[in-house]
């Protein structure tokens, strides 16, 4: 049976944060050290972002307020709201963000309609509710009341591979099932003053995004790029637990991102990409640059330096990533969802092509995907894209 994912959309806040901007007012708040400004300076210097997108309206220079929660414009001073006053705004904008971006999903996948729906599988770690985002697109979306509905939370910058690899699942054991598979991160509802490096790492690189995708086993018109989800893996490094967290605190969610991660993923992602290929002997016995494409999660401009020279890939691989964090910065779970985007929307060179994808969380988890790209209107059918392990299989043999 073939599942594939039909059509992938995103969906961003208006409010958008340039880099050098954002720079200037965390390096000018009160109580910074010197070493905490130059930190600050050099963390968003070199963090390959030129523009992110935020849900925080006030974080805008135009916006006036006259009771600032988040940042008061005219002082240019970063306030300290309560856990609670950030999770309230999560509530409402990461519900309007979550449905767009179903919206957006349902209404590019030809054949498919909200009354189709059978399952909805909903994924963010910066935020909390319930009726929770699944029951809000329901809803929203006119969906049978008699949707599956699961949410995975608080699982970090991997989750969209848990999420794909239920929905896959999902229509295995069903093949007539839809599954919408929806996440949305407001990570800049968390970022704060401080001198503390892990703080201001994560002030220089967090944003805000959401992506959706249809998922499904029927057979559908073949009208745009599709993409086959053969093979999920997940590896937990030996190392790296106490190295990238996300905890909860009485001023917002606090990540700790240590200096060693890029590290972890350079001695240990060789190894956790072995099981994922095992699946293919012919990609296992080549180079990995001759997987066509590469989705890296961008957790940060040193983690796509280190994954494209320990695994020897072009620049051109890393441009769907590398493009990704410099336009919109790392979006926790949506953004591995943003690079898939980007390689789909690419001219096709072959009728199928072939997509590796890996994402990186607390743990340190490496969750990694096996992907057929297949292009419309080429003369293969999803089907005939399944076929496509085999034909490597086969030729492995030979």
């Amino acid at each position: 049976m073939t599942v594939t994912l039909r059509s992938l959309e995103t969906a961003v806040p208006p409010t958008i944060l340039v880099q050098p901007e954002a720079r200037d007012v965390f390096a000018a708040q009160p109580g910074l050290t010197r070493l905490g400004q130059r930190l600050v300076r050099t963390c968003f210097d070199s963090a390959a972002i030129d523009t992110r997108h935020t849900a925080v309206a006030e974080m805008s220079t135009s916006f006036r307020s006259e009771t600032p929660v988040f940042f008061d414009v005219d002082t240019g001073l970063l306030l300290t709201p309560s856990t609670k006053e950030r999770n309230d705004l999560f509530t409402v904008e990461a519900t309007a963000l979550f449905i767009e971006a179903a919206t957006r999903a349902l209404d590019a996948c030809d054949g498919v309609s909200a009354a189709d729906v059978t399952h909805v599988v909903t994924v963010s770690c910066t935020g909390f509710f319930n009726p929770g985002p699944d029951y809000k697109i329901v809803r929203a979306l006119g969906m049978p009341a008699s949707v599956q509905r699961y949410h995975l939370g608080f699982m970090g910058c991997y989750a969209a591979f848990p999420a794909l690899r239920a929905a896959k699942a999902f229509c295995e054991a069903d093949p007539d099932a839809v599954v919408l598979v929806v996440s949305a991160e407001l990570c800049s509802l968390h970022v704060r003053t401080s001198n503390n490096p892990d703080t201001i790492m994560g002030s220089s690189l967090f944003a805000d995004g959401a992506a959706a995708a249809v998922v499904t086993a029927r057979d559908l018109p073949d009208t745009q790029p599709g993409m086959v989800l053969d093979h999920f893996e997940t590896v937990l490094t030996p190392v790296g637990e106490d190295s990238m967290a996300w905890n909860i605190g009485d001023q917002g969610f606090e990540m700790v991102l240590d200096s060693y991660v890029p590290r972890i993923i350079d001695d240990h992602i060789v190894g956790a990409l072995e099981p994922l290929l095992a699946h293919e002997p012919a990609l296992a016995g080549q180079p990995y640059r001759d997987i066509r494409h590469w989705a890296i999660h961008p957790g940060g401009r040193s983690i796509l330096d280190k994954v494209e020279a320990k695994l020897g890939l072009s620049e051109d691989q890393l441009v769907p990533a590398r493009e990704t964090l410099r336009n919109y910065g790392n979006m926790s779970s949506a953004t591995v969802m943003f690079v898939l985007k980007h390689i789909l929307d690419q001219p096709a060179a072959e009728p199928s092509e072939s997509i590796c994808a890996m994402a990186f969380g607390p743990g340190l988890t490496v969750e990694t995907g096996l992907f057929t790209k297949v292009s419309p209107g080429s003369g293969r059918t999803m089907e005939g894209a399944a076929a496509h392990s085999a034909v490597l299989d086969n030729a492995a043999r030979v």
